[in-house]
């Protein structure tokens, strides 16, 4: 085997092990900043549940976190949506965040702020009822 091949393989290798390694969580939790009032409230939502902030309806789709034993890693696919002041629904955001670059991929908008702070496997909040 040259080792351009042995490279390939080893690479392959490596990549199939880290996606084995991320852990799938059934929660995820985001901070919010309203600009009005200042304020910064912390919320949990269920993977595809839709939750609430002001005018804006987050809803996330998956949250991985890296294992307790690596470097951390926290990303999760979310979709924000506004509601407009005419009653009609307009996706904002659909996308990566990442809870160890805030910045990187949060949700700013005229009035609110939305980043992801962590994926859990529990919350204090009741899931939501199945349909």
């Amino acid at each position: 085997m040259s080792a351009l091949a042995w490279l390939v393989s080893f690479a392959g290798a490596l990549q199939a092990h880290a996606q084995t390694e991320r852990i799938e969580n059934p929660v995820a939790e985001f901070s919010g900043l309203d600009k009005i009032t200042g304020r910064i409230i912390t919320f949990d939502a269920y993977i595809d549940e839709t939750v609430q902030f002001g005018a804006l309806q987050v809803t996330p789709r998956v949250c991985y976190r890296s294992p307790e034993s690596e470097e951390p890693k926290t990303d999760a696919f979310v979709e924000v949506d506004e509601i407009t002041l005419d009653r009609k629904i307009r996706r904002i955001f659909t996308g990566w965040m990442f809870a160890e670059s805030p910045g990187l991929n949060a949700v700013d908008h005229a009035v609110y702020d939305i980043w992801l702070k962590d994926c859990k496997q529990e919350s204090d909040v009741p899931p939501p009822e199945a349909d």
